[in-house]
C-alpha cells in the first residue's frame, strides 16, 4: 500500500535521526513526499514559500509536521507557537517528535496545541515501531482537516 500524495514535512537537525524516520516511513510505505528541514527557520521558510522556497507552490501543505524541539536557529516551540497561531496552518497536525523527556518541554508543548508529544526511542526497533504506528495512525487512520482551496499561503510575509 503506497500513499505517495501524502506529504510530511519532517525537521530535525539530526542527520542520523532523519535518515532513522525516513528508513522507517518509506519501509512502511507510508508515503515517499517527505520534505526535511534541518532547522526552525528553514522549516518556516518552507511552509510559507519564503527564501529559499519561494517558488514553491504552497498548496497543498504538509499533512503532517514531525518536530524537534532542540534545534538551532529557530527551536520547535518558536515553530509550533508560529504554526498554531496562524489560522491557514493551525490544522495541521504537529507531532513533537524529540530526544527531551524535560516536564517544562511536554507542558509547553501541549499549552502551543501540538497534537501529540513523543520522545525518541533509543533502540533502532522501537525507534522504526513508533515511526511506523506515528505514520499509520496519523497518514492513514486519522481523519485529516480538509485542504484548504488554493489561495497563496505567502500573503503572510512573517
Amino acid at each position: 500500500m503506497s500513499f505517495d500524495g501524502i506529504e510530511i514535512l519532517l525537521v530535525d537537525d539530526s542527520s542520523a535521526d532523519v535518515e532513522l524516520t525516513l528508513r522507517a516511513l518509506r519501509q512502511d510505505a507510508l508515503t515517499k513526499r517527505i520534505h526535511i528541514a534541518r532547522d526552525g527557520e528553514e522549516a518556516l521558510n518552507f511552509i510559507y514559500c519564503r527564501e529559499p522556497f519561494r517558488e514553491r507552490v504552497a498548496e497543498p501543505l504538509p499533512q503532517l509536521i514531525l518536530l524537534d524541539l532542540k534545534m538551532p536557529k529557530v527551536d520547535g516551540l518558536s515553530v509550533l507557537r508560529t504554526l498554531k497561531e496562524d489560522p491557514r496552518t493551525r490544522a495541521i497536525p504537529v507531532i513533537i517528535f524529540t530526544s527531551s523527556k524535560e516536564e517544562k518541554d511536554v507542558a509547553k508543548s501541549y499549552e502551543l496545541g501540538v497534537n501529540s508529544y513523543i520522545q525518541k526511542p533509543v533502540d533502532f526497533v522501537q525507534f522504526r515501531e513508533t515511526i511506523g504506528t506515528l505514520g499509520l495512525y496519523w497518514l492513514i487512520f486519522n481523519q485529516a482537516p480538509p485542504r484548504q482551496p488554493p489561495k497563496a499561503i505567502t500573503e503572510k510575509t512573517g
